[in-house]
């Protein structure tokens, strides 16, 4: 199996022992917070312990923004899994502590047993699995995250979840005719799934504003606002994010 990466490493010897986080259905550890803006458009207004949620399109900026609540509880701890160009600047512009991420950029075909391993030490793992992923595969890991009550973002399709969430339509500001710099994208995010989500929700927000950070659309666009440039052509793709805060 690949070592962890660098972040990984240093973490570990920071901290050698990692405390398996609460089991799922403790009481009053059934959701893990997430941030403000996010809350209206989850049906149960954080993210259910022990579940795994697709995010369409593996939109950075959405996978993280969903992450970033971590940091709300007792231990923090979150992991990356196969996702080399999660780009690290972006992830404490969001609010992640990069002291208690656990980094795994290229676990190859072990990206399962990788997840495995890290649910039972983590409260949140934000993973991009190396190919399409068997319904039995997510079954297994399903009943890990259930016994350890890790939650399991994944960028892209997963068999089972019971939550989707993607961005349906985006734009960027900052640019003007054919110079400046980047500055917020404002998204329409949509939350569907089982259950309670099964209506279907939507919200709009900056993700990220130009202090890379998330927070709802208000009413009123303050006048000193720059000029949108256009529907994203890639709006799943989290490209703009990297390029806004590239390590």
């Amino acid at each position: 199996m690949p070592v962890f990466e660098s972040v990984f490493e240093s973490t570990v010897e920071r901290k050698p022992a990692l405390r398996p986080v609460a089991s799922a259905a403790a009481p009053g550890r059934g959701l893990l917070p997430v941030v403000p803006a996010l809350r209206g458009v989850l049906p149960e207004g954080g993210l259910r312990r022990g579940a795994a949620v697709s995010v369409a399109g593996g939109d950075a900026g959405l996978l993280l923004a969903l992450a970033a609540g971590v940091r709300e509880t007792d231990g923090g701890w979150a992991a990356a899994v196969g996702l080399p160009d999660l780009g690290l600047a972006a992830a404490a512009g969001y609010g992640l502590d990069l002291r208690r991420l656990l980094v795994a950029d290229d676990p190859g075909p072990h990206w399962a047993e990788v997840v495995s391993v890290l649910a039972g030490a983590v409260e949140l793992i934000m993973l991009r699995p190396d190919g399409p992923v068997p319904p039995n595969l997510a079954a297994r890991l399903a009943a890990v995250l259930r016994r350890s009550g890790c939650v399991l973002l994944v960028a892209g399709p997963w068999p089972g979840a019971g939550l989707r969430l993607g961005v349906r339509s985006g734009r960027w500001f900052g640019l003007g005719d054919g110079h400046g710099q980047l500055t917020g994208r404002q998204v329409e995010v949509v939350a569907e799934g089982r259950g309670s989500a099964v209506r279907g929700r939507t919200a709009r927000l900056w993700l990220p504003d130009a202090h890379g950070a998330v927070r709802t659309v208000e009413e009123t666009v303050g006048a000193g606002t720059a000029d949108g440039v256009g529907e994203e052509a890639v709006a799943g793709s989290g490209a703009g994010l990297d390029r806004m805060a590239a390590v």
